[in-house]
């Protein structure tokens, strides 16, 4: 069964082409990283995934919606069923750890305050961080605020785990850490679909690659994807 399905898709951003005849196809439970040069259009594919473009042509299929046919009202339903991880966290600065969490649940109908509380430890647990829910976003370490991210991805129970170069500004270290996590997620039946520069990690964390090249994309091995380097 495929999570994430794009046959012959168009992306334009700002009406330019992006990317022409994408083809891709992600069953339920694969690991998939996708690469490429600044500019690529990497993070442009990711934005149609989440329906933060349009899908000019093709066909076009993520977790069960139709991205060519489907409306603005049904984009939150997509995006409950997706968890997406971005380079740069995109914390609430002027709230702690929990009233980050707390509001993504609330904005997604969550009411009761007992569940609230149990769904924000359940995935701070998950992703191994623990009594830092009074903490502000600026007193956590780069590694910690990516680590609350995933977590945040994770409170809707999401089918599939989106994240666009989640590792970006963290340090080979902390970088490895974060991988780790996500692993542990997959190994646990998640989908996961990701954008990175960091090639150390494909070879690591071996998944299926699709590389971003001159408008197009395409399916490589790790061992040419690591003998041509950007």
């Amino acid at each position: 069964m495929s999570i994430i399905q794009l046959i012959n898709a168009s992306i334009d951003q700002n009406k330019k082409s992006i990317l022409e005849n994408v083809n891709i196809e992600v069953a339920k439970g694969e690991f998939v990283f996708l690469i490429g040069r600044t500019g690529s259009g990497k993070s442009s594919l990711i934005k149609i995934l989440y329906g933060d473009l349009s899908l000019r042509k093709g066909i076009g299929n993520v977790v069960g919606f139709d991205l060519l046919k489907i409306s603005q009202k049904q984009i939150p339903f997509l995006r409950r069923k997706i968890g997406v991880v971005f380079q740069d966290f995109k914390l609430l600065s002027d709230r702690n750890i929990y009233d980050n969490l707390k509001f993504v649940l609330q904005a997604t109908g969550w009411k009761n305050k007992d569940d609230i509380g149990k769904k924000i430890n359940e995935v701070l647990n998950e992703v191994g961080l623990f009594d830092i829910e009074k903490k502000y976003p600026f007193e956590l370490s780069g590694g910690e605020q990516q680590r609350t991210a995933i977590a945040r991805a994770l409170l809707n129970t999401p089918e599939l785990i989106i994240a666009d170069e989640p590792t970006g500004n963290l340090d080979p270290q902390t970088s490895n850490e974060i991988m780790e996590v996500f692993k542990k997620l997959h190994n646990q039946g998640m989908s996961v679909f990701m954008a990175t520069h960091d090639y150390n990690m494909i070879v690591k964390f071996p998944g299926k690659i699709f590389k971003c090249d001159s408008g197009k994309v395409f399916e490589v091995i790790a061992k040419q994807k690591v003998n041509d380097k950007e």
